[in-house]
């Protein structure tokens, strides 16, 4: 018989929450829903628009767009060939994506979602990317060239480039200026200035290694940092120390922080949710795992609403045994 995967995940996570109650005073987040979003093909980064209330979902070789509080696929954009992900630069009313087929990046209208404008950025597998609200640059980091390409999100052209001497994965935006992004191949994070496109640091994030998801606690500057051998880290923000590290599962690709609550969720390919609590500056507990389903690599965060989305595969059980369905939304929160 086939079983949705909705049923399998409810059941999981109210198994999951069960054995959480040890660890916190507050409710724990469950899986709550899954939203259909149809077709086939890789799934990346997905990024969350809190205030149009939308998913933008890289999706093989175009963007889905998402309406999370009406659970319905509202579009999508085109002309993205390889996608990773967008940024969003809500003062132009402008996204951003990364295509990492053919090194471009394409610019949507995000009320319209038409197609304004496609820039070359001259960069190698353009992947992860972040818009930088006070020097008004999107940030575009390129994993087979080892750089990133900064390109002003009101002109739409390319500024500069920056060498970044290693392979970057995921960056983060501090608001005041800077932007620290992973480097999985030299086992470190950057930190640089977003306006002169000057290096002002490079840590090691060891025990972590290969960092991948990167988020950031913006008030106490703490980095959250996951690694793909299984190591969580958090990080000074303004030195590099390392301020705690814990183990998480395998195949992270994500971080998110909830500056309201103080949880810090880690999203991993093998089919789990960590959360860790930020009880201080530097005091951190582990308050659990949420199964989600295999491939459930990535994240987003609602702010407003404290709820976390994650893009996957539908897994359908058949008379051969489980198969990959069409694309759905996970939905973490607490009821």
């Amino acid at each position: 018989m086939v079983r949705t995967i909705l049923r399998m995940l409810l059941l999981t996570s109210l198994c999951c929450g069960a054995s959480q109650v040890g660890f916190a005073q507050s409710p724990l987040p469950v899986v709550l829903d899954t939203i259909s979003v149809g077709g086939v093909g890789g799934i990346d980064y997905i990024t969350c628009d809190t205030a149009a209330h939308r998913l933008y979902i890289s999706h093989s070789t175009r963007i889905e767009v998402v309406r999370y509080d009406k659970k319905t696929r509202i579009g999508g954009i085109d002309s993205t060939p390889g996608v990773h992900g967008v940024a969003l630069a809500p003062e132009f009313t402008r996204g951003f994506t990364s295509n990492g087929k053919d090194g471009s990046v394409t610019v949507f209208d995000t009320k319209t979602l038409v197609v304004i404008k496609t820039i070359q950025t001259q960069g190698k597998k353009p992947d992860a990317l972040t818009y930088e609200p006070l020097s008004k640059r999107v940030f575009i980091f390129n994993g087979d060239s080892e750089d990133c390409t900064a390109i002003d999100a009101a002109t739409m052209t390319v500024v500069g480039t920056l060498a970044l001497g290693g392979g970057p994965e995921a960056p983060v935006a501090d608001g005041k200026g800077d932007i620290y992004v992973n480097i999985e191949t030299t086992n470190e994070v950057v930190r640089f200035d977003a306006g002169t496109l000057k290096i002002k640091s490079r840590w090691p994030v060891a025990p972590a290694e290969t960092p991948t998801g990167i988020s950031m606690d913006r008030a106490n500057r703490i980095l959250f940092i996951g690694g793909r051998n299984q190591i969580f880290a958090a990080l000074s923000a303004d030195d590099g120390h390392v301020l705690a590290n814990f183990p998480i599962g395998k195949g992270v690709d994500g971080t998110a922080f909830d500056a309201a609550t103080g949880m810090i969720y880690i999203s991993n390919k093998d089919g789990s949710l960590d959360i860790i609590r930020e009880n201080g500056p530097s005091k951190f507990t582990p308050v659990g795992k949420v199964l989600t389903t295999p491939g459930a690599k990535t994240l987003a965060l609602d702010a407003r609403s404290h709820r976390v989305y994650l893009p996957a595969t539908r897994q359908v059980d058949g008379p051969k045994g489980t198969k990959k369905g069409e694309m759905m939304v996970i939905v973490v929160g607490t009821r």
